[in-house]
């Protein structure tokens, strides 16, 4: 009765409030999917690349095999999964299981261009540095690599005042926070869709 009472004396307001909370859910909903869609890829993946590394050590005494693994397994997934399965992506895989044999530590707030990013950094320390801060602070691919060309990390290592720093490179790249939708818009999800 006091909400009826409420909504009669500013029905705007009650409609407005109904809209957004309505809003409100879809919005959830699609991000949850977002997220999903992004964890079932990168975990997808890393087990391709763990079946590649294993597939290519047990063809040791069949190096013909072993040769054109890669060849083979690409043009049959493309054939059948679309083009998100090319030799390079596959190879993209195979060195994603090998930067990454731990499973706990790939993380699901990344999407797959961004380990794409991480896989050229050499160095697992500066690997994972960028990793967990791209994390901590949401950046997009493009504010990943943006920080990696302007050597954030290492000013991070040679930096007195680490915490300004941090607060530095935040600001930085406030306009190039990561958001759910990039990670639909992204040219690698769409291909392991087959969109």
């Amino acid at each position: 009765m006091i909400k009826g009472k409420l909504m009669s004396e500013n029905p705007q307001t009650g409609k407005k409030d109904f809209y957004n909370e309505i809003k409100n859910i879809l919005q959830i909903a699609r991000d949850n999917v977002y997220k999903q869609v992004n964890f079932i890829m990168v975990e997808s993946y890393w087990k391709i690349g763990r079946k590649i590394v294993e597939g290519e050590q047990n063809s040791n005494t069949r190096a013909k095999y072993g040769e054109h693994l890669i060849e083979d397994l690409s043009s049959k997934l493309t054939h059948e999964f679309g083009k998100g399965f090319s030799e390079r992506n596959l190879r993209n895989m195979r060195q994603f299981y090998n930067c990454f044999p731990i499973r706990q530590t790939v993380s699901a707030k990344l999407s797959w261009s961004h380990y794409i990013v991480l896989l050229k950094i050499e160095d697992e320390n500066t690997r994972f540095w960028y990793m967990e801060e791209s994390i901590k602070l949401n950046w997009s691919v493009r504010a990943l690599e943006q920080q990696i060309k302007e050597n954030a990390y290492e000013r991070f290592i040679i930096s007195k005042e680490q915490a300004k720093l941090e607060h530095e490179l935040d600001e930085n790249t406030k306009d190039l926070k990561q958001t759910v939708k990039d990670i639909i818009k992204d040219d690698y999800v769409l291909e392991f869709l087959d969109l």
